[in-house]
């Protein structure tokens, strides 16, 4: 038995003696290295489901395969059933090209074959794939303190800040490792230290920031440190409703990807920041201040990376990570006001806009549906990187919202009122837009 400075419960210490199989065997070994590596000082229960990132089967991810291939062998299964990250073929809502085509079926062949054995290990059902399980369509929202063991950037950040659980940012293969213990090493954001800011943001713009480039810009500045974010309640209010809850989904978004943010306090907001306030700012904490002048500089960094920047865009993405239930409506009427303000009926850009199964069933109910599709808009539960990742479709000129799409894809980056603009008014993108 390998030697760990972890403190084993009896189970834990037989799993790791091989007393519950080779493979059970493998998997503790697995994590109590890992929880070596980051000086853990023991495992902690899984208070709920956990969330994986591992969703699709491109070449790179057989030994993935295999290995959940080798769970489903075994009768091995998760603790919780869980949900897991959007997948990356839609065809009945988001069509293609039959070249396109014959390159996703070599990109994820295996595709099937992974779904097939997920679902024999513990997913939730068909539905429940989506980086925004938190959603309460999904049913995966953790409660405050919870302790989990979660992949997906994006949902990582929004459920340790906006819902104070409890989850590190873990790698694919040691979340489905964790779902299968039932327990994580308590290091990092596990813990009441490892959750303290390291840095103060102070947010002194005019306006309201847009959420994607304010996450950008935290993002950019304190990469994997925790920070204290101050002023934006100004702008965005104390209460955590829904309108709340959405723009600081956003924000995340673009603080986990620009950098690798995993937690954020939000003065007088987040769960936290209220109950604790400056007292989670460390004494050495450097500060950052945002204005107006500071995000016109981050959005001016951004690389410009389609091969001809004067083609009109090809295809507009909406929901990186996955739209809410009230964003869907929010960009039906944008849509719509923007078509009565350019005089047009349809609009001139082949926009997708993503969110979970669950979200759109219940979207459909309402006349708000049939008003998007009428604008020309499609409504998809697949991941836009994942699509994006078929080169043929990726050689496109790719517009988007989401600085987490841009940050992964040579797609390019526009605010809301922009993106509005561009995917009515269709042709070239006009930089005075």
């Amino acid at each position: 038995m390998i030697q760990t400075k972890m403190n084993l419960l009896s189970d834990e210490r037989e799993m790791l003696e091989g007393k519950h199989g080779e493979t059970m065997r493998k998997i503790m070994e697995t994590l109590v290295r890992f929880g070596d590596a980051f000086d853990a000082e023991c495992f902690v229960p899984l208070d709920g489901p956990s969330h994986l990132v591992g969703c699709y089967a491109v070449p790179a991810t057989q030994p993935y395969v295999e290995l959940v291939d080798k769970l489903v062998a075994e009768g091995i299964k998760t603790k919780f059933p869980f949900t897991a990250n959007p997948l990356p073929l839609d065809y009945a809502n988001v069509g293609c090209s039959a070249k396109e085509r014959q390159v996703f079926d070599g990109l994820y062949a295996h595709q099937d074959r992974l779904e097939q054995a997920l679902a024999q290990i513990g997913m939730v059902n068909d539905n429940s794939y989506t980086c925004a399980c938190y959603m309460q369509e999904v049913g995966n929202t953790p409660r405050h303190g919870d302790n989990l063991a979660w992949a997906e950037s994006s949902a990582v950040v929004f459920s340790n800040s906006v819902l104070g659980a409890r989850t590190n940012r873990n790698s694919g293969i040691i979340d489905l490792f964790c779902a299968i213990i039932g327990k994580a090493p308590k290091f990092g954001l596990l813990t009441d230290e490892g959750r303290k800011a390291d840095w103060m943001i102070e947010v002194a713009t005019s306006e309201r920031p847009e959420p994607f480039l304010l996450g950008s810009a935290i993002g950019l500045k304190v990469m994997e440190h925790v920070p204290y974010i101050a002023g934006l309640d100004k702008h965005i209010g104390t209460v955590m409703d829904h309108a709340t809850m959405d723009y600081l989904k956003d924000m995340g978004a673009s603080t986990a990807s620009n950098g690798a943010v995993g937690l954020y306090h939000v003065e007088n907001l987040t769960p936290e920041a209220k109950d604790l306030g400056r007292s989670l700012i460390r004494p050495n904490a450097q500060t950052y201040v945002i204005d107006d002048a500071e995000l016109e500089r981050v959005a001016a960094s951004y690389p410009m990376m389609w091969k001809n920047p004067d083609e009109q865009p090809s295809m507009a993405f909406v929901g990186c990570p996955h739209c809410s239930f009230d964003q869907l409506h929010r960009w039906t009427e944008g849509l719509e006001s923007e078509l009565r303000r350019q005089g047009k009926d349809k609009l001139a850009v082949k926009t997708v806009l993503c969110a979970a199964v669950p979200v759109i069933e219940r979207f459909k109910q309402t006349d708000a549906y049939s008003r998007l599709t009428a604008t020309g808009a499609m409504l998809s539960s697949l991941c836009p990187l994942l699509y994006i990742a078929n080169p043929l479709i990726a050689q496109g000129n790719i517009i988007t919202n989401s600085n987490k799409l841009r940050t992964y894809s040579a797609a390019r980056y526009m605010d809301d009122a922009d993106l509005l603009c561009a995917i009515v008014k269709g042709g070239a993108i006009d930089e005075k837009i």
